[in-house]
């Protein structure tokens, strides 16, 4: 497996996916695992996993020789960035020296460093990276515009790349039924796979952390801020949503809770608005406590892919949810108004509204959405399917 991090817990979304997937493949697969980082963090946690663990060291994001690269090269920044020749050299040879039955590949980003092989090669994608990108840019405004036709350029060639690498690796596996449908019809391949992403088991059973606020309590998070979708989540928040329930719920509170939180929202700290960075796994205000805590998470996304892990774990302790169809639910299968809350923007007020006003309703959701994630969608279940895809990858 190569990822373009250390997988742990300490972290949200994807590596925290990376870190459970890890847990529940080694008891039928003896993994090698390479990882580039720029530091040592959570290496310990994830060796228990692996057969052997490999950490590539990983330099600054804003280097001029990257920068550079991304001008003069064919590979868009996001790709240039994760480019190392000592990790092309560390796979290359792994190969070389070993037996390997699948080369599993979590994420675009390392694809680049590794090199022509008779291995098959499995592509776990957890987003449309260029769809993603494409959306930044039909949202700058003012002097920003002037930096389009530079960054265009780049999602053209970030667009290239990964629909050249749905294409040639052996298999392509995506986290929602959405993605699945858009790369086999951009690629023609028919043979597209879904992960059905899900959270341990483990806290099915796990010890209360906290009470539910007496008064209500609207969570965006727990995710990591430096992806540009969970920011301009929490822009749409502040923008458009936390005014008017203010005005309409003077005793309400809005956390936004994360990864990088402060670093990119401290701005809006006050008694109304907590900005908070998560403990890690297990201390006195891990994400289980802020689920527990709040009343409903709210994320309303502008532009969608991939998977929903905070949708996910808020859901394993009976928070409701509620988005928009650009974002929708990943791979999560809810009955829309049962299970969470699925809407268009203009008419998301509404909903909050309801939540906060109908107890009975809120209550009746979030025994709804605990039931669902604890019957369907435990990691160690969830993790069978992807070793059936393995089989399928090498005739086994």
């Amino acid at each position: 497996m190569i990822t373009p991090y250390i997988p742990r817990l300490s972290q949200s979304g994807g590596q925290r996916h990376s870190f459970y997937t890890l847990k529940y493949l080694a008891p039928k697969n003896d993994i090698t695992l390479i990882c580039i980082s720029p530091d040592n963090e959570g290496l310990e946690d994830i060796r228990a996993f692996c057969r052997q663990v490999i950490v590539i060291k990983r330099g600054k994001t804003w280097d001029i020789k990257k920068i550079l690269a991304t001008g003069f090269s064919p590979y868009p920044f996001l790709l240039v960035k994760y480019m190392s020749q000592e990790l092309k050299d560390t796979i290359k040879q792994q190969l070389s020296e070993h037996h390997f039955d699948l080369i599993h590949c979590d994420c675009l980003y390392p694809m680049p460093n590794i090199p022509k092989t008779n291995v098959p090669l499995l592509l776990v994608d957890v987003t449309i990276e260029y769809a993603i990108y494409q959306h930044f840019l039909e949202s700058l405004k003012g002097w920003r515009k002037l930096l389009l036709p530079l960054l265009s350029i780049d999602v053209l060639k970030l667009k290239y790349w990964e629909t050249r690498y749905w294409r040639q690796t052996n298999t392509v596996v995506m986290f929602s039924a959405d993605d699945q449908k858009f790369v086999t019809q951009l690629t023609g391949r028919k043979d597209i796979q879904v992960f059905n992403d899900g959270v341990d088991p483990k806290f099915f059973s796990a010890p209360p952390k906290t009470k539910k606020a007496p008064h209500p309590v609207i969570l965006f998070g727990v995710s990591n801020m430096k992806w540009m979708q969970n920011r301009e989540s929490a822009e749409l928040i502040l923008k458009h949503y936390w005014p008017s329930i203010k005005s309409r719920y003077p005793t309400a509170k809005l956390y936004l809770v994360g990864r990088f939180a402060p670093d990119f929202f401290g701005q809006y700290q006050s008694d109304d608005i907590i900005v908070t960075e998560a403990d890690s796994e297990g201390g006195p205000k891990d994400p289980q406590y802020y689920y527990e805590l709040s009343w409903f998470l709210l994320a309303p996304m502008g532009s969608g892919g991939g998977t929903r892990n905070k949708f996910l774990e808020g859901m394993t302790f009976g928070l409701p949810v509620i988005t928009t169809p650009e974002g929708g639910m990943g791979s999560i299968q809810i009955e829309n108004f049962t299970h969470a809350i699925v809407s268009p923007s203009k008419d998301i007020l509404s909903h909050i509204y309801r939540l906060i006003d109908d107890s009975d309703y809120r209550q009746k959701m979030s025994q709804a959405a605990k039931k669902l994630i604890h019957s369907h969608y435990a990691f160690d279940k969830c993790v069978e399917g992807l070793n059936q895809i393995y089989d399928q990858t090498t005739n086994k």
